[in-house]
């Protein structure tokens, strides 16, 4: 069996990428075809996108409130968009999950078994509880801890990584002890908005692999995100939703997705390895 991390490895190796796509399906910025042609547009739309952007990403992540929205056939749609995926591609459900033991074993049952998908992303807020539940016994399995959001209000609550006292660096500094507890792989969420939190964060958790949201459309980092990102183990999940998925609303919609994503990952390419 392989662990999650020797997955994300292996794609990120295969399609020498760094990029997660976001898969958003939000019903005011789908393409023209959307609403012209298909009677149930979020599945074909999914589908599209993955088609046209599975050689350059090294992961998908569906956001379970995008699917939410459309009712019970979004919910069928993010399942069959789930199993349509290429298996050696790692999924990750952005849900927020957080929640006392039992409840939190529940999703880890539902996404993990019933699903197929990889990791999704735990809210730590009720304790180590909403974390080890999800991942005991799972070592091909993982999640993503939110430390530090990559939203404007991000720091209400969370406060600084570089603060000893704040949520955020409490949440980061507990990862050894998870990692200890557990089988399957425990990373964070840090915002590309914030470079400094970034590079905080990589300094408190050396070893845990990262979920990198905000560059993009928020307008993040990305040279933070690819300095501070990686691992010992690997590179982290650089996220992109709405600046691909949407960068076209034409019948061509699919092509301007690749052509952005192609577009990101070079990017991110240039900055791991510059021309001399």
């Amino acid at each position: 069996m392989k662990t999650y991390l020797e997955k994300l490895r292996e794609a990120q190796a295969r399609n020498n990428s760094w990029l997660c796509v976001g898969l958003d399906p939000d019903p005011e910025k789908l393409p023209i075809q959307a609403t012209h042609q298909w009677d149930e547009p979020v599945l074909p739309f999914c589908k599209a996108i993955v088609d046209a952007t599975a050689d350059i990403a090294c992961a998908f992540k569906p956001n379970l409130g995008f699917f939410l929205q459309w009712g019970a056939a979004g919910i069928i749609a993010l399942e069959r968009a789930i199993a349509y995926i290429p298996k050696h591609i790692p999924v990750i459900i952005d849900c927020k999950a957080g929640d006392i033991g039992h409840t939190q074993a529940a999703w880890a049952k539902g996404l993990f078994d019933e699903w197929g998908v990889d990791a999704f992303v735990v809210n730590p807020f009720v304790g180590g509880d909403a974390v080890l539940a999800a991942v005991q016994n799972r070592p091909d399995k993982g999640i993503y801890v939110l430390a530090h959001t990559s939203n404007p209000s991000a720091k209400a609550f969370q406060g600084t990584l570089t603060d000893a006292n704040s949520l955020a660096y409490k949440v980061m500094s507990a990862s050894r002890e998870w990692t200890a507890a557990s089988q399957g792989t425990i990373g964070f969420v840090v915002g590309a908005t914030y470079p400094a939190e970034l590079e905080a964060a990589r300094a408190i958790a050396p070893a845990a692999p990262f979920l990198i949201p905000g560059v993009g459309a928020q307008g993040g980092s990305l040279e933070a995100a690819v300095i501070h990102g990686p691992d010992q183990h690997a590179g982290p999940l650089i996220s992109s939703s709405r600046g691909i998925i949407y960068a076209g609303r034409g019948y061509d919609f699919a092509e301007k997705a690749r052509d952005a994503a192609e577009k990101l990952r070079q990017q991110i390419n240039q900055v791991k390895t510059p021309e001399s």
